[in-house]
């Protein structure tokens, strides 16, 4: 599945390296070619504002707070980014934000939870 063609530039907010490196990893197969990693909400809004991204990953549970606050502060700075919130709590945000794709990371949910960010 290709993703849009502007789309190039990755926010990864996640607390768990290996799992961060696996997200990038897998969005590198989708075309995407630059990540930044944060693993609190301070950090992810600094690495937005120093280089905004084309598409966010946020993980729920974060160090100091969650994913979703953290997309909250971008997005109020930024405007809209696409998201994926690519967690182990899905249960915490089914129904209230789409895309979500659940741990362990299935290639193919990720590559359709980002198809779907970009066409919202």
């Amino acid at each position: 599945m290709t993703v849009h063609a502007k789309a190039r530039h990755v926010l990864i907010i996640e607390d768990e390296i290996l799992v961060a490196f696996e997200v990038e990893a897998l969005l590198a197969e989708q075309g995407f070619t630059s990540f930044d990693i944060a693993d609190c909400p301070a950090d992810a809004l600094a690495l937005a504002v120093a280089h905004p991204p084309d598409l966010i990953t946020a993980d729920y549970r974060i160090v100091g707070g969650t994913g979703v606050e953290a997309v909250e502060a971008i997005q109020s700075r930024l405007g809209h980014i696409p998201v994926v919130y690519v967690t182990g709590n899905a249960d915490q945000l089914k129904g209230r934000f789409k895309p979500v794709v659940d741990k362990p990371i299935s290639p193919r949910h990720l590559a359709e939870a980002c198809a779907r960010a970009f066409a919202s």
